[in-house]
């Protein structure tokens, strides 16, 4: 499972979660203008916007997990089991796989309103990658400076939601994960009033109990609300360090530890990384779950004009600084 959010201080970003139980060595992987897209139903696409973020590369491909291009829209893949739904090919629709989603919006759009314009036609049909990689249900969650919104492939329809917490989890449908933050509009990050009986001495004996009842489990519904309770309630200077050290502290609440999400056969899921990208500079952030130190990796760096796929391996053991 997985969260992904947005932030803005004095730059805006973006970034994710990725919990799972396994890796496929995923990489860093800036995708240059001039590399070839190729889709299976639709137009290949040969110049487009460059795009920096995490992807599985196979066979050539890059699989991302979450990406932003140098316009700085963003976009994040997270699993929807029980929920989503692909459909078969429609004449007349861009039909687009789950696993080209990204790349097929990054390479063409700059904004949501542009966005919007392309989801006016789009369907998720049912293709896989490849024999050894089958569809992954998947949502995503699309912002750029200015918002977000949140897509689904459902067998109830094609479904666009405005997201005003610029926060996305798993299942259930985004829907009902926003109704469900209803239940928690009494939270709050000051100390609470006695209003259980004006006949009773009740006082708040501890810090932070304006938030009791906040969900700490790891399910996705109490992910949800407690990133989406951190995130709209979190402080940060706007220096580029306080702000990306602030980011991955909110993704910090609702990271998953070894040992707590049993998968069987002595699995066990765990935040394989944690990334945030400044989407404003095309600098892209990572910790990883051995590795508490933050890498980043510069899109700007690169000769973005090329057509070769450029990728950084995660850095993933742990570095310790020695002080005597």
């Amino acid at each position: 499972m997985c969260t992904a959010i947005t932030y803005k201080t004095k730059d805006h970003y973006f970034g994710r979660n990725l919990d799972l139980e396994y890796s496929y060595n995923e990489t860093v992987t800036i995708t240059p203008r001039n590399f070839p897209f190729e889709f299976r139903k639709v137009g290949n696409i040969i110049n487009h916007y460059a795009i920096i973020g995490m992807a599985y590369v196979n066979d050539g491909y890059p699989l991302y997990y979450d990406a932003t291009n140098e316009k700085g829209l963003s976009i994040a893949g997270l699993n929807f089991p029980g929920n989503a739904y692909y459909n078969e090919e429609i004449i007349g629709k861009d039909n687009i796989a789950p696993f080209e989603f990204i790349p097929w919006i990054l390479c063409q759009c700059k904004d949501i309103k542009e966005v919007n314009g392309l989801l006016k036609k789009i369907n998720f049909v049912n293709i896989s990658f490849s024999s050894e990689l089958d569809s992954t249900p998947l949502h995503f969650i699309v912002s750029d400076k200015n918002s977000s919104i949140t897509v689904e492939s459902t067998k109830e329809g094609f479904k666009i939601y405005e997201n005003p917490v610029g926060v996305l989890t798993n299942s259930p449908t985004f829907d009902i994960q926003m109704f469900n933050l209803n239940n928690y509009m009494s939270l709050s990050t000051k100390q609470p009033e006695n209003n259980f009986s004006k006949d009773l001495n009740l006082y708040a004996y501890s810090r932070g109990m304006g938030a009791l009842g906040l969900p700490g489990d790891l399910s996705s519904l109490s992910r949800f609300t407690k990133a989406a309770f951190t995130k709209m309630n979190s402080v940060s200077g706007s220096s580029e360090s306080e702000s990306i050290s602030q980011f991955f502290h909110i993704l910090g609440s609702v990271e998953q530890q070894r040992g707590c999400v049993y998968m069987g056969d002595n699995k066990y899921e765990i935040t394989v990384y944690s990334s945030c990208c400044n989407v404003d500079r095309g600098i892209y952030y990572y910790t990883t779950y051995e590795n508490n130190q933050i890498s980043s990796v510069d899109m700007y760096k690169e000769d973005l004009d090329g057509d070769i796929l450029i990728s950084y391996p995660l850095i993933k053991g742990q570095h310790i600084k020695n002080q005597n």
